[in-house]
């Protein structure tokens, strides 16, 4: 794609770009492929590509594939939206921190870099960063036994011994999910079960399930894979589990921060969309985690690219 470059005065202005794609995850990919073959003036700006899968070892419900791990997913990904390279003009290792909705129509996007981009419309696919314990252990063991996604990484674990810390909605969806799998499941509660009664009951009625009430993660550590977990009671009395695998599953703080202003968020962040479009506001979309959608999948933030895509097309034949 060849982009319009006018200089008056010495300055350089770039023309303005028909749309502008944010995120190099599976939504933001799907979007930008089609987003070429429907020969759209667009711009895609990521500061990486995967999403937060990249940290997977095996995925096992990306749909096509029996096995992927999370840096070749990432990597497919990336190769895939540069076949069509000459038709998008793709940025790489560029954070969008701040979108400015210009008075004489269309958007200003501002990097970390200090790089200004404009477009008439965006699809904002930015996706989500997980909670995290913030205990010793947790980063070394990112992708090696401490995990985000059960429904992503349960099959891994199978005949293995583990803990899932949250006592939400999502905390309990995780033990529901490892049910199948794990021999042993601690379930590691800070203070009161806050999950759904139906999902919360569920995960207690199996005997594979010991929930450990009114306790916090010290430390997790072991050799090459997790091996143990410390934790701390109300007394502060320190306790281990021999465990192989860690899920933490406290929340995630939806990327919509460079849009709050510009766009209705929900209590906990994430972009409110009309669900037949994917549309949050005149001339922005929003797909994947960072919108309110119920499930936070790959295939279904793919399946939300291309329906947005779709519907920016129609927007921009009818202009």
């Amino acid at each position: 794609m060849r982009l319009v470059v006018f200089l008056f005065s010495g300055l350089i202005l770039f023309a303005m770009y028909d749309l502008a794609v944010i995120g190099g995850g599976p939504g933001g990919v799907a979007a930008g492929v089609y987003a070429a073959r429907k020969k759209i003036k667009t711009i895609f700006i990521t500061e990486s590509f995967g999403g937060q899968s990249v940290v997977s070892d095996d995925i096992h419900n990306w749909i096509g594939t029996k096995s992927i791990a999370g840096w070749e997913l990432a990597q497919n990904l990336e190769n895939h939206l540069k076949v069509y390279k000459e038709d998008l003009d793709i940025k790489e290792g560029r954070r969008i921190y701040e979108v400015l909705r210009k008075e004489t129509g269309g958007f200003l996007l501002k990097t970390q870099s200090g790089e200004e981009f404009e477009a008439k419309n965006i699809l904002i696919a930015s996706g989500s960063r997980h909670k995290k314990l913030e205990v010793p252990g947790e980063k070394e063991f990112d992708g090696k036994g401490v995990a985000y996604c059960s429904t992503c990484d349960a099959p891994i674990f199978r005949g293995k011994d583990v803990a899932v810390v949250g006592g939400g909605n999502a905390g309990a969806e995780a033990v529901l999910d490892l049910l199948p799998y794990a021999s042993k499941i601690y379930w590691l509660v800070r203070s009161d079960i806050k999950a759904d009664a139906i999902t919360a009951e569920k995960a207690k009625q199996s005997p594979k399930v010991q929930i450990l009430q009114g306790v916090s993660v010290a430390e997790i550590g072991g050799g090459a894979f997790v091996e143990y977990l410390n934790y701390k009671d109300s007394a502060s009395q320190l306790s281990r589990l021999e465990v192989g695998g860690v899920f933490v599953e406290i929340g995630a703080t939806p990327n919509s921060d460079f849009v709050k202003n510009l766009v209705s968020l929900d209590g906990r962040g994430h972009i409110m969309v009309d669900h037949k479009t994917f549309l949050a506001a005149p001339g922005i979309w929003a797909v994947g985690d960072v919108c309110d959608s119920l499930y936070k999948q790959n295939n279904i933030s793919a399946g939300e690219g291309v329906v947005a895509l779709l519907n920016i097309y129609d927007k921009l034949i009818k202009e």
